[in-house]
């Protein structure tokens, strides 16, 4: 799964509490399939989407969406 924002600080922002939150992630460009405002995205594991949605959420970081990849196409789930 893949976290898209619209600004660098908040993809950053994002990185530090998650990985704060031991949750593995990998920073990556952002797929070209996915307009944003920013080149860095987050990919992480399916299993960890409630805990990352809850951070996101309390700590109102500003996201574009989170997206799954399905047959080779970006999904917005949230």
């Amino acid at each position: 799964m893949l976290i898209a924002f619209d600004s660098t600080q908040q993809a950053l922002r994002a990185e530090m509490l998650l990985e704060y939150a031991d949750i593995e992630i990998d920073t990556c460009p952002t797929p070209k399939e996915i307009t944003a405002g920013c080149a860095l995205s987050i990919e992480f594991n399916k299993e960890d989407l409630q805990q990352i949605k809850n951070i996101i959420l309390s700590e109102k970081v500003d996201i574009k969406g989170i997206f799954e990849k399905k047959d080779h196409q970006y999904e917005k789930v949230l």
